[in-house]
């Protein structure tokens, strides 16, 4: 870790342990756990963890980097989902509502692992580019946010974000009868 940049080196090494923790949560999930659907609105846990891995690879390589995701290049067709989400277009910007594909979508559990492991790698490689003075650059943010700080952006899609769903999918599990948290 880049002791010159302190903020860098803190936040690599919480989205590492992120990325962890979501991999661990997710590690006995079969197939069949997966794609239970639930009662109410909450989507399958197979749909979780795509948009939570999707979410990432886009906010990083795209809103930050200004590249294309892992999902449009060269991970397309390799991610392991029957189908990919909406997206959103210039006709229709936002988040598309994902509520009926999330019911759908069919997941193969260990193509999205080594998806999930190719985009947590590449946001580590980007973020050993970065300095503290990054973490400050204003970028334009999503939904109600405005501009913001990279760091903050950061921190939404690759942190607090994947924490979040972290928790959804260890409820997900619990209402399956399984252990939700690892410990």
């Amino acid at each position: 870790m880049t002791t010159n940049n302190p903020g860098v080196a803190l936040l690599r090494m919480q989205i590492s342990t992120t990325a962890q923790f979501l991999k661990m949560i997710l590690q006995d999930v079969t197939s069949e756990q997966a794609h239970w659907l639930p009662p109410g609105s909450a989507n399958p846990i197979g749909a979780t963890y795509v948009h939570t891995v999707m979410g990432t690879d886009g906010v990083i390589h795209g809103m930050l980097q200004g590249k294309l995701p892992l999902f449009a290049t060269e991970w397309v067709g390799k991610m392991g989902i029957s189908e990919m989400p909406p997206m959103p277009t210039p006709e229709t910007p936002g988040m598309p509502d994902w509520s009926e594909w999330a019911r759908r979508v069919q997941v193969d559990m260990e193509a999205m692992h080594q998806y999930a492991d190719a985009v947590h790698a590449a946001v580590d490689t980007y973020l050993e580019s970065l300095t503290d003075a990054d973490l400050e650059r204003e970028v334009s943010g999503f939904g109600p946010m405005g501009p913001s700080p990279a760091g903050k952006l950061i921190s939404i899609a690759a942190l607090f974000d994947t924490l979040g769903h972290c928790g959804e999918i260890a409820c997900l599990k619990g209402y399956q009868g399984l252990k939700g948290y690892p410990m």
